[in-house]
C-alpha cells in the first residue's frame, strides 16, 4: 500500500500542510504542490512544509507558496 502522511494545520488565517520527505514516496514538483494546494483537486492549503535533513540542525525546513515556489524566509 503507497502512504503518504502530513499534517494539516492551520493559524493566524493561513493553512499549511506539512510533510516530511523521509516519509513521502513522489517527488515534490511544482505541479505536485499546486495540485496538493488547490482546493478542488487536492488537500487546500496556502502552501507546505517541508521538514529535510539538515547538517546544522535537527531538521531544516522548506516553506512552498501555493503557486509551487519556494517561499522567502526571513
Amino acid at each position: 500500500m503507497n502512504t503518504n502522511y502530513f499534517v494539516k494545520t492551520h493559524g493566524l488565517g493561513n493553512e499549511y500542510i506539512v510533510l516530511n520527505e523521509e516519509k513521502i514516496n513522489f517527488s515534490l514538483t511544482q505541479k505536485a504542490i499546486k495540485r496538493i494546494c488547490n482546493v478542488n483537486f487536492g488537500i487546500g492549503s496556502d502552501g507546505i512544509l517541508l521538514k529535510v535533513q539538515s547538517n546544522k540542525a535537527d531538521f531544516g525546513l522548506k516553506i512552498f507558496n501555493p503557486d509551487g515556489s519556494e517561499a522567502e524566509k526571513s
